[in-house]
């Protein structure tokens, strides 16, 4: 008798936690499912559902729609466009390192103990608040190769009016790429709207996310192992160097991914806004040719094709930087 009535109390009590638990349980879904609703509707459910186009060759110009396979997926392997597009989009790149070095040189000036350090902060940011349609516009303005505030700097400057960057107008860039196939065309090397926009972006990310980033890296590194390498005669650029930057690679791993990641998706904006995808679709990333196909040619199944391609290469890149690029080899 005595072991029974000490078995039982403790059964029940496991079994009034149970029910208590799944009790908590069910109010937690409660509180999470209209979060959750949104996700499957806006989110997981739009994701499936283009899947499931990219294998077919679904139209809004008709009614009926039939399941094609691999057709889409061979069709832009197979186009020229498509990897001309890529090669815009990877384009922008270049003005990833010279972003990240500035975003890099205004955080280490900013994490200086200086009067009015956040005023400064505070007007180094601001572009990303006002960074949109309105910004892009402004721009616009600025690249005008007639009246734009650029161009007639650099008149001022001596630079001859036919030497004048045509901006927004041009093919030129500098890599020399011809606009219509992927060579190297040496009347195209100069100054055009690719570089223009690389330039706007550069502009719009040295003082953004990138810089606070930095800023909130640099405010972790311990003080008394610069004061160590300074006591070693370490100079300034040296205790930065081998100091500073080490504890910096985790901040710098994770800015370049974001980056890379944010580029690849990124460019839509920029074309719409500015260039249309043009001169010679000199400026049409991925993302802008998947709006193209899917809203404007209304061919949702090849456009979601597309867009499950640019997944499969960010995902790629970033499988191949998680590998490759780590604490060594950023700090080396």
């Amino acid at each position: 008798m005595s072991i029974a009535s000490t078995v039982k109390p403790g059964v029940a009590s496991k079994r009034s936690r149970n029910r208590r638990s799944l009790s908590e349980l069910w109010i937690a879904i409660l509180f999470l499912l209209p979060n959750l609703t949104g996700f499957v509707v806006f989110t997981a459910g739009p994701v499936v559902i283009s899947l499931v186009n990219s294998f077919t060759d679904k139209s809004l110009l008709t009614q009926q729609t039939h399941w094609v396979g691999f057709r889409n997926y061979a069709d832009l392997a197979a186009d020229p466009l498509f990897w001309i597009f890529l090669v815009n989009t990877i384009y922008m790149f270049i003005g990833l390192p010279f972003a990240m070095a500035g975003s890099l040189f205004l955080a280490t000036l900013l994490h200086q103990k200086i009067k009015g350090s956040t005023i400064f902060r505070t007007l180094l940011y601001l572009p990303s608040f006002t960074a949109g349609v309105a910004t892009m516009i402004l721009w616009k303005q600025l690249f005008n190769p007639d009246y734009g505030l650029i161009n007639s700097a650099l008149s001022t400057l001596g630079v001859p009016r036919e030497q004048l960057p045509q901006w927004l107008n041009s093919t030129k860039n500098l890599l020399a790429i011809d606009p219509e196939r992927l060579a190297f065309n040496p009347s195209q090397w100069g100054i055009g709207a690719r570089d223009a926009l690389v330039l706007m972006g550069i502009w719009g990310a040295i003082g953004g996310g990138n810089m606070l980033l930095y800023l909130a890296a640099l405010s972790n590194v311990p003080e008394e192992l610069n004061e160590a390498a300074q006591l070693d005669g370490a100079s300034g650029w040296q205790s930065f160097r081998n100091v500073t930057w080490p504890q910096l690679a985790p901040t710098t791993f994770f800015i370049v991914i974001m980056s890379l990641i944010g580029g690849f998706q990124g460019g839509f904006d920029q074309a719409k806004v500015m260039t249309n995808g043009g001169p010679a679709n000199t400026t049409t990333t991925l993302a802008f040719h998947i709006y193209q196909k899917g809203f404007e040619q209304f061919q949702v199944g090849y456009a979601s094709a597309v867009s499950w391609a640019l997944f499969a290469i960010v995902f790629a890149v970033t499988i191949v930087n998680w590998k490759f690029g780590n604490r060594e080899d950023l700090v080396s």
